[in-house]
């Protein structure tokens, strides 16, 4: 009895705590005092019109300043072109336009694809004539995102107004809705307890009770099937690094949720083609129920996870095969047993609903099941090539891994894959210097609070030495290295830090309004040269997609006549502008452009 009364009490106690948080955040919406939602000159309303290509009227600053976009459905024309009355805006449905996932295009693609190994969670982008080219807008009564910390557990129901995972996963604490706002416990499918207890129980297991995640030397993370990832959020006060991703499929918007919340996370599937990520990148991959089926096609999938663990790395399986002992569960073990074994990794805990393998260094073992057939080893590769468009390879990579130190003294890691690719010392010390002062000139120039900025992405992270010189901020950074460029993205991952290959030629694999700044650093001079699809328009319409109301863009590191016709071009796109001057990497003054997106919905 006295059980349930303290039972009772807690639960009144905990609603009554969740009662006032909520109460604060939606009084502190109306006062902008606690997530910082300033009244702002920089909001524009465009008002919904009749028909598809009428006028937009009451566009305007502050009040003042009038606007002619229009709303129209528009597609990418050849030669472009832009109106007059700058960017036409897509209508209100388009607000979660993503290119490459886009469902429509897919359903006409499915009768081509090998739906035996989900082909369509694939990226699949539509020809250039079927690629909108208007300006994605947010949805109806949209908020600027509850920032950092506070974000991790709540963010606006209306800018993700999705119900079905709070419908068919809120048993598993993965969200809830409360009044104005959606509530993340820490829960997940094999931790509806929350996250930390299950972290701290895979870090016993890999250390026969002795230890935690960094004593077993995790330092980051593939997270496969993400759900909402609050996996990836419960390791950050460990500073795990964790690449969180998961398809667009029917669990609705679960990449979209984690990016709301300041969460590292990306839209994407394996399915028939590597993942966008470099070999030998991460001490440990968890699958949480991640719906992959590992024992399928001779273990293909699982092999990919082969290629992307580092050496005596771990792969953390937490689904029904590890457990249960009804339906097929028993012989999907056993197969999966089977091409671990072939592979050699070795399983070295199966406690509660959890399976954790490593992969040891044993060179000798995998020359001998290649010798008995039971695996194929990969013809030797070139690592330093992109992983990107790449079809999965159904065989073992071996590959060396360098040693690393813990983080913090990871970000300062020289990877022996810079000196493959010229890259000196020297070199690689000047650039981390070089990014540390620019930041703290950027910070000045932009005049933002700490907590403004969480999600940053680098569109051409070169070493990765701009989110080095972020590390010690309140904020994530996705860096992406150009596929057309030589691959740092090995040393950038060497270096602590994550990030994904892509072709900025085609949209990148997000929901619109996923980050606050976007760093472009000799991003559009890479692209010079390319054909249609890599036009400066292009590029800037994936930014504007890209980029939260408010978000700010940094462009630097282009010839001048190039920047000066971005600047023409911004007032089109809604963006604001000013032009600095700031030293290059060789100490000579070059044009650094800021550009803010403007706050503006349809109404």
């Amino acid at each position: 009895m006295a059980g349930s009364m303290n039972t009772r009490a807690f639960d009144w106690k905990t609603s009554q705590t969740i009662m006032l948080v909520v109460l604060v955040m939606i009084a502190s919406f109306y006062t902008g005092s606690l997530f910082g939602n300033k009244s702002s000159s920089l909001h524009v309303q465009l008002q919904q019109p009749d028909v598809q290509h009428q006028d937009v009227n009451n566009l305007s600053v502050s009040g003042t300043s009038k606007f002619t976009n229009k709303v129209a459905l528009t597609y990418r024309t050849v030669p472009i072109t832009i109106p007059k009355t700058g960017m036409n805006v897509c209508p209100l449905s388009y607000n979660e336009y993503i290119p490459c996932h886009d469902i429509s295009y897919n359903k006409e693609l499915r009768p081509k694809l090998d739906l035996s190994r989900k082909e369509e969670l694939e990226r699949h982008c539509p020809p250039l004539s079927r690629r909108l080219f208007c300006l994605v807008p947010p949805p109806a009564d949209y908020k600027l995102p509850i920032r950092w910390p506070t974000s991790k557990d709540y963010v606006w129901r209306s800018n993700v107004n999705h119900t079905r995972l709070a419908e068919v996963k809120g048993g598993q604490n993965w969200v809830h809705e409360k009044d104005q706002l959606w509530w993340f416990p820490g829960g997940g499918t094999h931790f509806k307890h929350g996250a930390t207890e299950y972290i701290e129980r895979i870090g016993n297991m890999m250390t026969s009770k002795t230890g935690n995640l960094h004593s077993a030397g995790v330092y980051q993370v593939l997270d496969v099937g993400c759900g909402v990832a609050s996996f990836s959020a419960y390791l950050l006060p460990l500073n795990i690094q964790t690449m969180s991703f998961a398809p667009k499929d029917g669990h609705e918007n679960q990449i979209q949720f984690a990016l709301e919340r300041g969460i590292g996370a990306m839209i994407s599937a394996l399915a028939t083609k590597q993942l966008p990520y470099p070999t030998s990148s991460f001490e440990m991959v968890h699958c949480s129920r991640c719906r992959v089926d590992w024992h399928e096609n001779d273990g293909i999938l699982i092999k990919e996870i082969d290629r992307l663990l580092r050496t005596n790395g771990y792969f953390v399986y937490s689904a029904p095969p590890a457990y249960r002992k009804d339906k097929d569960f028993p012989a999907i073990w056993d197969k999966l047993m089977n091409l671990t074994s072939a592979m050699c990794w070795k399983l070295i805990a199966r406690e509660v609903q959890t399976a954790i393998w490593t992969k040891p260094e044993n060179n000798s073992c995998l020359q001998h099941n290649a010798q008995e057939k039971l695996l194929s080893l990969c013809d030797s590769v070139d690592d330093s090539k992109p992983s990107w468009k790449t079809s999965l390879r159904n065989c073992i990579t071996r590959h060396a891994s360098q040693a690393l130190p813990p983080r913090p003294q990871r970000l300062s890691e020289y990877s022996k894959t810079l000196n493959n690719l010229g890259i000196s010392r020297e070199k690689f010390l000047s650039d981390t210097i070089y990014w540390q002062d620019q930041v703290r000139h950027y910070w000045r120039l932009m005049d933002v609070e700490e907590n403004e900025v969480r999600n940053v992405i680098d569109m051409s992270a070169f070493l990765g030495g701009f989110a080095v010189a972020l590390s010690t901020w309140p904020v994530w950074v996705m860096n992406v290295v150009p596929a057309n460029t030589v691959n740092t993205l090995s040393a950038i991952y060497d270096r602590g830090l994550i990030g994904a290959f892509h072709d900025w030629c085609e949209p990148f694999s997000t929901y619109p309004r996923s980050y606050d700044l976007l760093h472009a650093n000799h991003l559009f001079s890479d692209y010079k040269n390319q054909e249609e699809g890599c036009l400066l328009e292009d590029i800037m319409l994936e930014m504007d997609r890209i980029l939260r109301p408010r978000g700010y863009i940094i462009i630097r590191g282009e010839i001048e006549p190039l920047i000066n016709r971005i600047v023409d071009l911004a007032p089109k796109f809604l963006w604001d502008t000013q032009l600095h001057f700031l030293e290059d990497d060789q100490k000579k003054m070059e044009p650094v452009l800021f550009c803010r997106k403007k706050f503006w919905s349809i109404v």
